[in-house]
């Protein structure tokens, strides 16, 4: 096999972006996969450039002109991106791959666009992908392993990928590292629900936390685990075993049923600083959030003690929620939320609009069949730029009421004072103020409240949104255009359209072809 010269591109945004919080934050967000796949490229003799896109970065002139093969690692929001740059980098000669979240949720739509569209990805897979490394147009070949690697190259391995990307965060920089693999819950919308929870080698954990300790004066670590601690004392003991008190700063997601104040107290004394639980609803989802049956007001005022015992110990708690659920109608899941932000002043409520993406959960079929999924562009599907599930219990212009309702009110001045107020640690005061005044609070209420107009007053959009069209509305075209800037000329013809019933027809028994019969 001859040596290829390969580019790797993982992208955390979707496009160009000067905002103060993309600044601090988005080199923080880095995948693990990437940098695995870079690992595994170079084992088998190829040379390769890696890059890390947070919108500040030219990546064009980054990745050399002669590249014989691209791999793009994308999540369904910046999936145009990807496009575009695929067929960019397919103009000069070369052949792209696809990975990350896209290309599991959407494979039948990014063969379009790409030679090869990974699922589940191990060493098996890449190896083969680098000994064909031949076109497949116009469908691309779509390769997947039969599940998740059993074992990731670790920070130590991937650490050649990892420092420059630290070098691009200007105030705190976040080292990513994997305990685990899939989760044990089950929540109906969560790509990571179908996927069997794996502990990875906790010998290579400690092995990492050392290496990192000789690298960083005082590292910081953010679990990508999609829920961190299902084995908490096996975790927490490998942790002990190789970094003491204080010497490693951690940041998880984890949820509320793990969180009891034991191990609570435990995560304080091994440097945890940052937790974010997933609380979702108010009227399901009780195992996760460990209030079991209890729902509404009573599930609130449980919910908020926990998160505040929670507080006392962590510095950093984000409480995540999801909007539009099928067991939400009326205001009152709205208000409850308001009720919790008062009694839980410390937290930042992250808000999620509920969202289907393809083929992550098999909910989406059931989406699907009963024709409630709308075609949004990939660019929106963020959770917050676009809901693409027709709400069950909600009118859009009435939904879009309640969630800017909420949102003001969780970034109101005198909810950031108070959040300000409640946190001890500096830097988790004004990474909330950051937070609260940037894209994800102000900037979020801006743009909820255009859309929320729009449906009074843009016919072609309140179309768009009962399902009377699939044409898109200008108002989204032109923010694809803006976001993307130069890249908007690769973007290739009807990339902004989407097959969002690819899943379901898949899954549907196909009829037989007649037969003629002589």
């Amino acid at each position: 096999m001859r040596k290829l010269r390969i580019g790797i591109v993982d992208l955390v945004t979707k496009g160009p972006t000067r905002a103060l919080y993309a600044r601090v934050m988005h080199a923080n967000l880095a995948s693990i996969m990437p940098q695995v796949v870079g690992v595994w490229c170079e084992a088998e003799g190829h040379q390769v450039t890696f890059v890390c896109y947070t919108g500040f970065e030219d990546l064009v002139a980054e990745l050399p002109a002669d590249v014989d093969l691209v791999f793009i690692g994308a999540f369904t929001e910046a999936g145009l991106l990807a496009y575009a740059l695929s067929n960019l980098f397919r103009s000069r000669g070369a052949i792209t791959v696809l990975g990350g979240p896209h290309a599991r949720c959407y494979p039948e739509d990014a063969r379009r666009y790409f030679d090869y569209v990974l699922g589940f990805t191990d060493r098996t897979v890449i190896r083969d992908v680098l000994q064909d490394c031949a076109r497949h147009r116009p469908l691309g070949v779509h390769r997947a392993a039969p599940r998740q690697p059993v074992a990731l190259p670790g920070v130590r391995e991937r650490w050649k990928f990892i420092e420059p990307t630290l070098r691009k965060a200007p105030f705190f920089k976040i080292v990513p590292m994997l305990g685990s693999l899939g989760c044990p819950y089950t929540c109906s919308f969560c790509i990571d629900s179908v996927v069997p929870y794996q502990p990875l080698d906790m010998q290579v954990l400690q092995d990492d936390l050392k290496f990192l300790r000789q690298q960083l004066r005082r590292p910081r670590v953010g679990w990508h685990d999609p829920n961190f601690g299902v084995r908490f004392d096996e975790v927490l003991d490998a942790i002990e075993a190789a970094a003491p008190p204080g010497s490693i700063d951690f940041v998880a997601e984890s949820s509320l049923s793990l969180l009891s104040e034991p191990h609570v107290q435990r995560l304080r004394r091994n440097g945890f600083k940052a937790i974010l639980p997933g609380i979702e609803s108010w009227y399901s989802l009780g195992n996760k959030s460990k209030t079991g049956k209890v729902e509404g007001l009573a599930k609130v005022e449980q919910v908020s003690d926990h998160v505040n015992m929670i507080l006392r110990h962590i510095p950093y708690v984000q409480t995540n929620f999801v909007l539009g659920l099928d067991s939400d109608q009326g205001p009152e899941p709205f208000e409850l939320t308001k009720r919790f932000v008062d009694r839980t002043p410390g937290a930042f409520p992250g808000y999620s609009l509920l969202s289907a993406f393809g083929r992550a959960a098999p909910l989406n079929l059931e989406y699907q069949r009963t024709g409630r999924v709308l075609p949004f562009p990939f660019h929106f599907l963020d959770n917050n730029h676009a809901m693409n599930v027709k709400p069950k219990n909600y009118e859009w212009r009435d939904f879009y009421d309640h969630v800017i309702g909420l949102t003001r009110y969780t970034f109101s001045g005198r909810a950031i004072v108070r959040r300000f107020r409640a946190t001890r640690a500096a830097i988790p005061r004004w990474m909330n103020v950051v937070r609260a005044v940037s894209s994800e609070g102000f900037g979020r209420i801006r743009y909820h409240t255009e859309l929320r107009q729009r449906l009074d007053t843009d016919q072609h959009l309140r179309r768009y949104f009962d399902q009377e069209t699939t044409e898109i509305p200008e108002f989204y075209v032109e923010r694809v255009r803006q976001d993307l800037g130069p890249l908007w000329q690769w973007l290739p013809e009807g990339a902004l359209y989407h097959d969002h019933h690819a899943y379901l027809k898949s899954e549907e028994p196909q009829p037989l072809e007649p037969v003629s019969v002589s």
